[in-house]
């Protein structure tokens, strides 16, 4: 008896051991993103250009022009692509406490603009954080169209869970439709030391394919399962019916699973990315969101109007091409980056590497 109790005590701390490893992973990297301030004013510098109007509105605020200034600020935040719906919202928020006498000069503004940003970001979308099990192995299904950086990125978050952080990592190839998708995610597996399953014969169903990654991580006593799913417009109907197939599947294997669906989004279509991230979400049920190139747009203003929209929180954030670049959304994080107290230019003189 004695020895069966030890048994199963042995059998629970090796299925929950992995669970720790990847929990305690997210928080260094999570803190590390925090300390790490200057990838992200790199990353946003276009967008704080594009916002550069609003630090002239600060400046020479005055009670006596207090309409047609906030009228100007919220045409600077709907041209960074925050969007109509939030800038307004954001900006009523600011002209109820200026009418209040609460708020008297620009410096006051600034602030509350800030404090309003981040707190929309955190109430709709809730915990940025990956919401990993108690028990191993996690699995994340990753969603999006093509060209959004969506095996990447899962290539980037197989390297720093599993070459950076030392988990035992499986990546799915469930994108059978593109024939180089497999011969890049097998790269990636690589270079992160990780393990692939790709489709065995060019009949094999997407959905199978991440049943048998899902299996064999259970078998294999993996921490972490990263399931890629074939690029799709978000009016293709069959297609889309192929991916709820696909997270179906996952379940039947795993209780749970997946535990995380994660919509890539490229952050230069802006605005334009709410229709996918809307179909996407009513056919697999989003959990979170992560946005890729915002390096190279000036419309980082669609992490906040995504959501603001959806109600879904932005997990990570690309930032550039470097695996370290790809950073875990910290609201506040992303808001000073956006209007840094110096203007960005002690974070963007300091030697950030790309690897």
């Amino acid at each position: 008896m004695a020895a069966a109790a030890a048994s199963a005590l042995a059998v629970h701390a090796a299925a929950t051991s992995g669970a720790g490893v990847l929990q305690k992973l997210a928080r260094v990297f999570k803190e590390k993103a925090a300390q790490d301030l200057g990838r992200i004013v790199k990353g946003t510098s276009k967008t704080r250009e594009k916002l550069g109007v609003i630090e002239e509105l600060f400046t020479y605020w005055n009670l006596d022009d207090a309409d047609e200034t906030l009228e100007e600020l919220e045409d600077a935040l709907i041209m960074s692509d925050f969007g109509p719906r939030t800038a307004f919202k954001i900006v009523d928020g600011i002209r109820d406490k200026v009418l209040a006498g609460q708020l008297k000069t620009g410096d006051q503004i600034r602030a509350e603009l800030k404090q309003s940003i981040a707190a929309l970001l955190a109430e709709r979308g809730g915990s940025a954080e990956l919401a990993l099990p108690d028990s191993k192995p996690a699995v994340l299904l990753i969603v999006g169209v093509n060209g959004g950086g969506k095996t990447t990125t899962i290539g980037k978050l197989a390297h720093r869970f599993g070459a950076e952080g030392g988990a035992k990592v499986v990546l799915g190839a469930g994108d059978t439709f593109r024939a180089a998708a497999a011969e890049q995610l097998e790269e990636w597996a690589r270079r992160a030391g990780a393990d692939i399953v790709r489709a065995d014969s060019d009949k094999a169903r997407p959905d199978t394919v991440l049943y048998q990654a899902v299996d064999a991580a259970v078998r294999g006593g993996a921490d972490l399962v990263l399931c890629d799913t074939s690029g799709r417009l978000h009016t293709n109907w069959s297609l889309m019916d192929e991916l709820a197939k696909c997270k179906r599947s996952i379940a039947k294997r795993l209780d749970g699973a997946p535990h995380e669906v994660l919509l890539v989004l490229d952050g230069t279509t802006g605005l334009n990315m709410l229709n996918q991230a809307k179909e996407f979400n009513e056919t697999v049920q989003l959990t979170g969101i992560i946005l890729t190139k915002l390096d190279g747009t000036a419309r980082g203003g669609a992490v906040v109007s995504v959501v603001d929209e959806l109600g879904v929180p932005v997990k990570f954030v690309g930032v550039g091409e470097g695996v370290q670049d790809l950073q875990p959304f910290q609201p506040a994080t992303f808001v000073d980056a956006l209007f840094p107290e110096d203007g960005g230019k002690a974070a963007e003189e300091a030697d950030v590497p790309t690897q």
